[in-house]
């Protein structure tokens, strides 16, 4: 679609819609698959306190918000170009677990980067997955989630 339309090209995963399957909170493992509470991980790039310093921890925190459901903050990491007005969440989607294959660049040394991962999930019980290679870049000195290169 184009970027002139009035309603931008939403990505699979925008297209993806999610419901947490549990309620998180500050001392609950962190969504995202790393050791950490979701406080000291995602929840503190949620909360504002902190900005993703690699392309591979946007792509965690973006996965743990979808999970916790923060549309804001998936809206806020989404480059202007190409973020859709809203972002709706479907109650019967439940996303299960993050798994990132690779990375390319997106460190504090690179301005570009791309994180290819599967999310596991399921969609009213049954259990299915998206696999995608997601392109970042810095926008105004912060990561951004852009577009997928490839959708499987």
């Amino acid at each position: 679609m184009s970027r002139r339309s009035s309603r931008p090209r939403q990505t699979a995963a925008a297209r993806t819609r999610t419901a947490p399957a549990t309620a998180i909170t500050p001392a609950s493992p962190c969504p995202c698959g790393l050791p950490a509470t979701y406080a000291d991980c995602c929840g503190r790039l949620h909360a504002g306190n902190a900005a993703a310093p690699t392309c591979e921890a946007l792509m965690r925190s973006r996965y743990a918000a979808f999970v916790v459901q923060d549309a804001e903050y998936l809206l806020r990491t989404w480059h202007p170009d190409t973020r859709p007005p809203a972002i709706d969440f479907d109650p019967g989607m439940r996303w299960e677990r993050l798994e990132i294959l690779a990375t390319t660049d997106g460190s504090a040394f690179h301005t570009t980067g791309t994180v290819t991962f599967r999310a596991h999930y399921s969609d009213r019980g049954r259990p299915d997955s998206l696999y995608e290679q997601s392109r970042f870049v810095r926008h105004e000195g912060a990561w951004v989630y852009t577009e997928p290169v490839f959708v499987d």
